[in-house]
C-alpha cells in the first residue's frame, strides 16, 4: 500500500508541464473557436473535434518522450534535422509568438473590461495585464507559473462542468425543427481548417512543452511514468474541456437570433452570458473572474513558452547567451505583442485565423519530425496502437492539408 501511495504521491509532485499545456491550449482553440463551431453549426462538428485530438495525440506526446529519454528539447531536435527544419520551426515561430501573444491578451482585456465595475479602455487593460504577467515571470519565472496554472485550471474545469452539467438539465435553446448552417460546403473548409489548426493546441505547443519539461528536470527527477502521465492528464483534459465547450456552444448559443461574435468585448459578453444563463445570474461575477483568470493563466503560459523557444532557438543558432537572455526575448516578445494591438487591432481577426490555418498547414511537417526524433531513439518503444495511429494521424493531416491548399490555389 504504501509504494502505492508514493507512486501517486510523486506523480502528482511532477506534474506541471501537462498542466501549462493545457492552460495555453484553452484560450484561443478552446473559449473561442470551440464554442463558435457549436454556436453556429450546432453538433455537425462534434466528430471532427473528437477525431482531430485523437489523431493528434501521438506528436504532442512524442515531444515529451524524446526529452525524457535523451533530455533535450524539441527545439535541439529539429536543429538536429537539419538547417532547412529548424529555420523553418524559428520561422514559423515567431509568427506565432508574436500573433498568439497579441490575441491572448486582446481576449484577456476585453474579460477583464467587461467584468470590471467601472469603464477602462482595453488597451491600457492590455498594458496592465502584460505589466503584472512580466513581474511574476521576471520574479519567479517556472515555478511562479506552474503553481499559477494548477490553480486556474482547477477552476476553470470545476465551472465549466457544472455549468454543462446545468446546460443540459435545461435542453438546448435552438428552436424545435431549426436547421443550422452546413459546414460540409466547400466555403467552409477554411473554417473547418483553422479550427483543427488550434486544437488542442498549435503543433508548436510540443516543442513549449519539451522545454517545460526540461525545466522541470533541472528541479527534480522525472520518470518516463511521471512524465507521461503529467501529459496525458494535460493532454486530455484540453480535449475534454474542448467537448465541454462546444456543447456548451451548442446548447446555450446554436439557434439563436444574436450573431456569434469572433472577439473583442463583444465575445467577451456573449461567453459570460453563456455561463450566466445556464448556472445563473447570481454566478455572473463569479464565472467573469474565473474566465479571466484562465485567459490570464493563457497569457502567463504563451508569454513564458514562446521566449523559451526563442531563446532556445537563438542559442543554437551559436549567438552569445547571458543570464538574462530568456527575460530580453520575453520583453521583446512582449513589445512586439502589444505593437501588434496597437497598430493592427482592427485585423488581429484575419491575423488569428492565419495564425490558426498556418498552424495545421504546418502540422504535417512537425508531426513528421517529432515521429521521426523519437523513431531514431532506440530506447523508445511505443505501443503497436500509439504506432498505428501516428501514421493514420499523419495520413489524415497530410490529406486534409492538400485538399485545402488545392482549394486556395483553385
Amino acid at each position: 500500500m504504501q509504494s502505492a501511495v508514493s507512486t501517486w504521491q510523486t506523480r502528482l509532485n511532477a506534474l506541471g508541464p501537462g498542466i501549462l499545456m493545457a492552460t495555453a491550449a484553452i484560450g484561443g482553440s478552446h473559449l473561442v473557436a470551440s464554442t463558435q463551431a457549436g454556436a453556429i453549426f450546432g453538433w455537425q462538428l462534434f466528430w471532427l473535434i473528437v477525431v482531430v485530438n485523437i489523431l493528434k495525440y501521438p506528436f504532442f506526446r512524442f515531444g515529451i518522450e524524446y526529452t525524457l529519454a535523451t533530455e533535450k528539447s524539441l527545439v535541439e531536435g529539429y536543429q538536429s534535422k537539419g538547417p532547412w527544419f529548424f529555420n523553418s520551426f524559428i520561422g514559423l515561430n515567431i509568427i506565432a509568438a508574436v500573433v498568439n501573444t497579441a490575441g491572448v491578451l486582446l481576449l484577456t482585456a476585453s474579460l477583464l473590461h467587461y467584468a470590471l465595475p467601472v469603464s477602462i479602455s482595453v488597451t491600457l487593460l492590455c498594458w496592465l495585464i502584460l505589466t503584472v504577467c512580466l513581474v511574476i515571470l521576471l520574479l519567479g519565472h517556472f515555478k511562479a507559473l506552474d503553481n499559477v496554472a494548477k490553480a486556474i485550471m482547477g477552476l476553470l474545469t470545476l465551472a465549466t462542468v457544472i455549468a454543462l452539467i446545468i446546460a443540459f438539465s435545461n435542453g438546448p435553446m435552438a428552436p424545435v425543427g431549426y436547421v443550422g448552417p452546413s459546414p460540409y460546403e466547400l466555403a467552409m473548409l477554411g473554417f473547418m481548417v483553422a479550427l483543427m489548426g488550434w486544437m488542442p493546441a498549435p503543433i508548436e505547443i510540443s516543442a513549449l512543452s519539451s522545454l517545460w519539461l526540461k525545466e522541470k528536470q533541472s528541479q527534480q527527477t522525472v520518470t518516463r511514468a511521471q512524465g507521461l502521465f503529467d501529459f496525458n492528464l494535460g493532454y486530455w483534459l484540453t480535449a475534454g474541456l474542448a467537448l465541454v465547450f462546444f456543447s456548451l456552444g451548442v446548447l446555450v448559443q446554436y439557434g439563436q437570433s444574436a450573431t456569434i461574435e469572433l472577439g473583442g468585448v463583444a465575445f467577451a459578453k456573449q461567453l459570460i452570458d453563456m455561463y450566466a444563463f445556464t448556472i445563473g445570474e447570481w454566478a455572473r461575477p463569479l464565472v467573469s473572474i474565473i474566465a479571466f483568470l484562465c485567459m490570464f493563466g493563457t497569457t502567463l503560459t504563451v508569454l513564458d513558452g514562446y521566449a523559451r523557444t526563442l531563446n532556445e532557438s537563438h542559442k543554437l543558432l551559436g549567438f552569445k547567451q547571458s543570464k538574462h537572455s530568456l527575460n530580453i526575448w520575453l520583453i521583446l516578445q512582449s513589445l512586439a505583442g502589444i505593437a501588434v494591438i496597437l497598430f493592427f487591432k482592427s485585423a488581429l481577426g484575419p491575423m488569428l485565423t492565419f495564425a490558426m490555418t498556418l498552424a495545421f498547414v504546418t502540422t504535417p511537417v512537425f508531426a513528421w519530425l517529432n515521429f521521426s526524433l523519437v523513431r531514431s531513439e532506440p530506447s523508445i518503444q511505443n505501443s503497436k496502437l500509439v504506432r498505428t495511429l501516428s501514421w493514420i494521424g499523419f495520413f489524415y493531416l497530410v490529406g486534409f492539408a492538400l485538399v485545402f491548399l488545392v482549394w486556395k490555389i483553385m
